[in-house]
């Protein structure tokens, strides 16, 4: 199971809508076949590995990170095609979260004969497809919130100086971290100060994540870097939409009650459309509206051996002061390491 879950790592920045899975088949105590999910639309990791083993397979047992699937969507189901070869056993990490399946693929083994087996290395598998889960499971992405500040907190000068605050290594792994999103979200704020362009440049996955901009008063410009991109507003003055539109923007309202974009519906809409994790780069005001609304399920944040001081500008602003600590969002340390010359702190709400 741990080369299962190793093949299916391969498959982190391709598979998007799917989840990543990885299959390895064994008998006699020899691996005869192995296979990982590669990309959408494509064979499954089990019928990859059923490829390799050929008649091997017959009576052999299967390990697999994910439940095999019972369902005709974009493939035929692996279940199945399980059954047809004739394997003994099927083991899974974890059930399949997708109400097409949830079960129906262990019951299938299960009444052809097959004994199935579900939960082996069962965290580990979660933790391959934390946005695929919350997207089965919650209906909206699994948010990860990326930063980069200085030792006291601060992601730029008072005039808005921040390149480079972190290291080129630093730097270089955030581009990880946006290849594995299906969506990266900023604000117009970010937009407005830095044109960004916030897409994947080291890394060659065949793809680009959907670019998401929160835009209540639509101020995004028409020539933007970051566009094409999808625009959520509050209410879009007609001829802004236009504009936009015309240079390649998706525009949507998507109004809460005061003033703003309504981000709870924005993630559900994106949930809607196939987005499992969801990669935010944004400024103070998104950052802390994220927090207040409990929205982000994971906070990496990068910090540089630096110091500049109060008058420069913080990671989070709140719409309102807080009065008691115990109103602070508070979050515990899931991984802590030394990337290049600054620190990589992955957190996990508390």
């Amino acid at each position: 199971m741990a080369r299962a879950l190793q093949l299916a790592g391969r498959g982190l920045f391709t598979t998007s809508p799917n989840p990543r899975v990885g299959c390895v088949i064994v008998r006699d105590g020899r691996i005869v076949g192995e296979g990982w999910h590669e990309r959408a639309g494509t064979p499954h990791a089990e019928i990859h590995a059923l490829e390799q083993a050929g008649d091997a397979a017959r009576g052999a047992t299967v390990y697999v990170t994910l439940e095999p699937c019972s369902h005709h969507g974009r493939t035929p189901p692996c279940s199945e095609a399980l059954v047809n070869a004739g394997v003994a056993r099927v083991v899974a990490a974890m059930r399949d979260p997708n109400p097409l399946v949830a079960g129906g693929g262990i019951d299938m083994l299960t009444l052809a004969g097959i004994r199935a087996e579900v939960g082996l290395l069962e965290s580990e598998a979660r933790a391959l497809n934390p946005g695929f889960i919350s997207r089965m499971t919650r209906q909206r992405p699994w948010l990860r919130l990326k930063t980069a500040s200085t030792l006291d907190g601060k992601t730029a000068l008072a005039n808005g100086a921040s390149q480079w605050i972190t290291g080129e290594a630093a730097r270089a792994d955030v581009q990880k971290l946006r290849a594995r999103a299906c969506a990266i979200l900023t604000g117009s704020g970010t937009v407005l100060a830095d044109n960004p362009r916030m897409n994947v440049r080291d890394f060659d996955i065949g793809r680009q994540p959907l670019r998401v901009i929160v835009d209540s008063g639509l101020r995004t410009p028409v020539d933007a870097a970051i566009l094409p991109a999808l625009v959520a507003c509050h209410h879009a003055d007609p001829a802004m939409r236009a504009a936009l539109e015309r240079a390649g923007a998706e525009v949507i309202e998507l109004p809460d009650a005061n003033g703003r974009v309504d981000l709870a519906a924005l993630l559900a809409l994106l949930a809607q459309r196939g987005v499992n994790e969801l990669h935010v780069e944004a400024g103070a005001a998104l950052n802390g509206a994220l927090i207040k609304a409990g929205l982000v399920d994971e906070w990496v944040a990068y910090v540089a051996p630096m110091a500049v001081g109060d008058d420069a500008r913080g990671l989070f602003s709140h719409a309102t002061a807080l009065t008691s600590l115990d109103a602070a969002a508070r979050f515990r340390f899931s991984d802590v390491r030394q990337v290049g010359g600054d620190l990589r702190l992955t957190l996990l709400p508390a």
